[in-house]
């Protein structure tokens, strides 16, 4: 694989390459040999406090600015790592940034919360009675924040929810090109599908379905066939030939998604992910979040202990950061359990 113009097109945010590291102490906890399970470390690409945010905002930033705007504007929930890291990116370039948070404005800030309001960008809290808003609400309010903002003179430039747009995912095909030129001997690499844009970016540059085995964390209602349609788009937009997979019903590749492990709910604690994170804590000393890296270890743990995914596979699974949020409220109970 090579580079192609359109990858070209960013602006340098985040430290890169990310280094990959063996977790032999948990692959043998799993019964896999020395040298099959390995990490990527995207939590260290420094930005905003790191995470897999900033290779989308290198090229979501460069579009930005390609096209005169001089606003940023995004969201999400509560604690959003996505929101976090493009209001660090905003603060890099010198731009403004706005984002929608999916709550009501909390009394004490804690997480992700908290380095928001350090960092300083415009909040838009959905104050409101009733349920919070769902996955496409978000993107309507993200819409009218950058309506108001052009009517008072500011030139937006809108980010869907985890910066998941075509632009967006081609971070994640530069990540699957610099992970060929590190190793090109892995045969899955195991990713939290929150939004899906990292995973439909991971294929594109992989050229594989079956090469990525995505694990749904609840964040967004249809993930799973947001994914391929998207994955196809992002390799269009970079000269690449649309991915390969195994045949859906329509005959077209599909996504590798787990839907089983979120728990009832986006952002719910539970018992198997506390597990995950305690071994890969205790075993590795690796760090993982209750959302997304927690959940995503699940699905390893259980990918393999279920045969899923071959014990004798090269498994790579991508950290793609998150750590605020388990200083969230709540959370801290959780973890002492």
């Amino acid at each position: 694989m090579s580079a192609v113009p359109q990858l070209d097109r960013r602006i340098a945010l985040a430290h890169l390459p990310t280094p990959l590291e063996p977790l032999d102490r948990l692959g043998a906890h799993l019964g896999m040999a020395p040298g099959r399970l390995w990490v990527k470390r995207d939590d260290l690409t420094g930005l905003g406090g790191g995470g897999n945010k900033a290779r989308k905002l290198e090229y979501l930033c460069a579009d930005a600015l390609a096209r005169g705007c001089d606003t940023l504007v995004t969201g999400g929930g509560r604690q959003s790592n996505h929101v976090r890291i493009t209001a660090a990116a905003a603060n890099r370039l010198g731009l403004h940034c706005t984002i929608v948070v999916n709550s009501v404005r909390p009394d004490e800030p804690t997480g992700n919360v908290l380095l928001d309001e350090l960092l300083g960008p415009e909040i838009v809290w959905i104050d409101r009675n009733g349920p919070e808003l769902d996955y496409y609400g978000i993107e309507a309010a993200i819409a009218d924040a950058c309506t108001r903002l052009a009517a008072g003179g500011r030139h937006p430039y809108a980010m869907p929810i985890g910066g998941a747009s075509a632009v967006g995912a081609l971070g994640y095909v530069r990540a699957g090109i610099e992970l060929w030129s590190q190793d090109p001997s892995f045969d899955v690499v195991v990713v939290a599908d929150g939004s899906g844009g990292t995973h439909a970016g991971l294929v594109a540059g992989l050229g594989d379905h079956r090469m990525v085995y995505g694990v749904d964390v609840g964040a967004r209602p249809d993930v799973a066939a947001r994914i391929a349609p998207k994955a196809a788009e992002v390799a269009r937009l970079a000269g690449l030939a649309e991915p390969t997979g195994d045949p859906g019903p329509d005959g077209l590749p599909v996504a590798v998604v787990d839907h089983d492990h979120f728990g009832p709910d986006y952002g719910a604690a539970t018992d198997e992910c506390l597990e995950a994170m305690r071994l890969a804590a205790r075993l590795e000393g690796l760090l993982l979040d209750p959302v997304y890296t927690g959940k995503a270890m699940v699905g390893l743990l259980e990918g393999v202990r279920r045969r899923r995914i071959p014990v004798d596979a090269r498994v790579l699974f991508l950290h793609t950061g998150g750590l605020p949020a388990l200083f969230a409220e709540g959370y801290g109970a959780w973890v002492r359990s």
